[in-house]
């Protein structure tokens, strides 16, 4: 089993990265593969809304959102980190994040994320974590993923990785997610084996407040 981790930083062994390294040692210690993708520093444009990827699956725009897009079929969960930038995840990880599970919509449908389980952590030097977690999670939902939980919500504090290294209480947390990750991969196999089906889909279907 592989555990993919995102960190949506710009920089790539900052604050996010070592609250995601300490999720991937735990789920490591119980035997479940890792990998910390980094989204890069570049620029990453926002969607474009030309519903290319309804027929594609991939995004138009192309770059690092296709890459992970192909690496996340051979993933059995996920974990996405962002730092908070103005009370919300940092602007190319939101842009990565519309684009990636915009474009999972279309194409072969959601196999990649499906029914798999996702978790987020946010890093901060003081405030704006909850409103981050909240947004961050909304991408799960919509996919049909569930959701992990920890003790506490999952957020680091610090300025600078050394002091993230000090928030005992954080870093617990990252150890708590990392353990129920595993737990939660564990009794999916457990159920396929089982011979236990996953729900049966219905065609979706899309309202405004129109018709």
């Amino acid at each position: 089993m592989k555990v993919m981790l995102v960190n949506g930083a710009p920089h790539e062994k900052g604050c996010t990265y070592t609250a995601l390294t300490e999720v991937a040692k735990t789920l490591n210690d119980l035997g479940i593969d890792t990998e910390i993708f980094w989204i890069g520093n570049k620029p990453i444009g926002g969607c474009i809304a030309c519903k290319s990827c309804v027929n594609t699956g991939e995004c138009v725009l192309g770059g690092t959102v296709n890459e992970f897009r192909k690496k996340a079929y051979e993933a059995d969960g996920f974990v996405f980190g962002s730092p908070v930038h103005y009370g919300a995840a940092s602007g190319n990880m939101t842009a990565f994040m519309d684009r990636l599970f915009y474009s999972e919509l279309g194409g072969n449908g959601n196999k990649a994320f499906y029914l798999k389980p996702a978790a987020c952590v946010l890093s901060a030097r003081r405030a704006g974590t909850t409103a981050a977690f909240d947004q961050l999670n909304k991408y799960f939902t919509i996919q049909e993923m569930p959701i992990v939980s920890s003790r506490y919500w999952n957020m680091v504090h610090g300025a600078k990785p050394e002091e993230v290294l000090q928030d005992e209480e954080g870093l617990y947390t990252m150890r708590v997610l990392g353990r129920n990750m595993s737990y939660m991969l564990k009794c999916i196999e457990a159920a396929r084996k089982a011979g236990v089906e996953p729900p049966e889909k219905e065609p979706a279907i899309f309202t405004n407040f129109v018709r």
